[in-house]
């Protein structure tokens, strides 16, 4: 068996995630047979809108990027314990207060507003997920209850700002906010695409929050609390606090993922801005175990079936919601890796391996 030729973690963080798109993509397949369509040709349009049509490998890098950000969000979450839900309301209230200051301030050097509207959209995810970490902190909400809630509460904000005529702009057939200041606009990398710098951004968070997480005092504390907050707390750590600040820095990543969709793409904000993205997150981070370094591969799996979805149900008329079953499906096999380490024969990780191995986690 090859697999007994590779150490124990590689098999875990590689070779199992990837067995699980795999059966992801069978089951997909078995799927579309079912119905009566050729699942060959599916999957084959499918990877024709996402790489090889005219722009399509651009788009998908387009596609890839919020997932970057929102991924490491929920990964670093993850990391401390925490589950945020609620990544999709981050997202639209990151995009609200970023919005809001780009189209409000004007007459600045380019590179001033684009960073101040960064960090207002950061700051609004940083605010709104706290709201969260401070209730898990203080009274032990479940943050999974709480994010959810506040996804609504999102939505709703968004919906009474901008429908309701405090940031709607003027003479328009849709409602949305005003146009953001041209300076504030994130510049083109290839020209006559859609491909903006929050690529860049997004690709320069990957290192910078792996660092954070694996690097840093702080990231240690974050580790050691969603490791075991019992033994953090004997240790003298605040877990309430380290709860509280982990879930607002998650909530940043995603408000920083709404503004940077605003700033390179649309240049203002409409009341369905997130269109999934968030929810989408869940499953990028899961596949990446956690790892801010493997988040990006996963986020580049999931811009590619996001942005290949609409060809394939032209070309075939195969729903896109098969992209819904490819996703559904993976998380499906992450969360139960027994079941891929059967269907494949790799061999299990040993119990002493496994206890190093989380041992090492702790406190590394």
């Amino acid at each position: 068996m090859i697999t007994r030729r590779l150490p124990s973690w590689f098999v875990s963080a590689v070779v199992v995630p990837l067995a699980s798109v795999i059966c992801g993509f069978v089951v997909a397949g078995i799927a579309v047979f079912v119905t009566g369509s050729d699942p060959i040709q599916a999957l084959t349009a499918l990877f024709q809108g996402a790489f090889t049509n005219h722009d399509a490998f651009a788009e998908t890098l387009v596609a890839t990027t919020p997932y970057v950000f929102l991924g490491l969000a929920l990964a670093l979450g993850f990391k401390a314990g925490l589950f945020n839900i609620g990544a999709e309301g981050q997202f639209y209230v990151g995009g609200l207060t970023g919005v809001f200051v780009a189209y409000s301030v004007r007459g600045l050097p380019g590179p001033i507003e684009i960073l101040l509207a960064l960090v207002a959209g950061m700051l609004g995810g940083f605010i709104w997920s706290g709201i969260a970490g401070a209730l898990k902190a203080r009274f032990g909400a479940h943050e999974v209850i709480t994010t959810i809630m506040l996804n609504y509460v999102a939505f709703l904000l968004a919906n009474y700002l901008i429908d309701g005529g405090l940031m709607l702009a003027k003479n328009v057939s849709t409602p949305r906010t005003p146009d953001i200041d041209p300076n504030a606009r994130l510049p083109i990398l290839i020209p006559n695409t859609r491909l903006h710098f929050g690529l860049i951004l997004a690709l320069i968070a990957v290192p910078v929050v792996w660092f954070l997480i694996e690097r840093t005092t702080l990231g240690f504390q974050l580790r050691s609390v969603g490791f075991n907050a019992m033994a953090a707390r004997a240790n003298g750590m605040s877990v309430g606090r380290m709860l509280a600040l982990s879930m607002g820095i998650s909530g940043s990543l995603a408000g920083l993922a709404g503004i940077v969709q605003i700033l390179g793409l649309a240049h203002h904000m409409t009341d369905t801005v997130a269109a999934g993205y968030g929810f989408d997150a869940i499953a990028v981070a899961l596949l990446a175990r956690s790892n801010p370094l493997a988040v990006l591969p996963a986020a580049f799996l999931f811009g590619a079936l996001r942005n290949g979805a609409s060809f394939m149900q032209l070309e075939t008329q195969v729903s896109a919601d098969l992209v819904s079953v490819v996703q559904a499906m993976v998380i499906i096999f992450v969360a139960a890796p027994v079941i891929v380490r059967w269907l494949f024969r790799l061999r299990e990780e040993p119990l002493q391996e496994l206890q190093i191995a989380d041992r090492d986690e702790a406190i590394v």
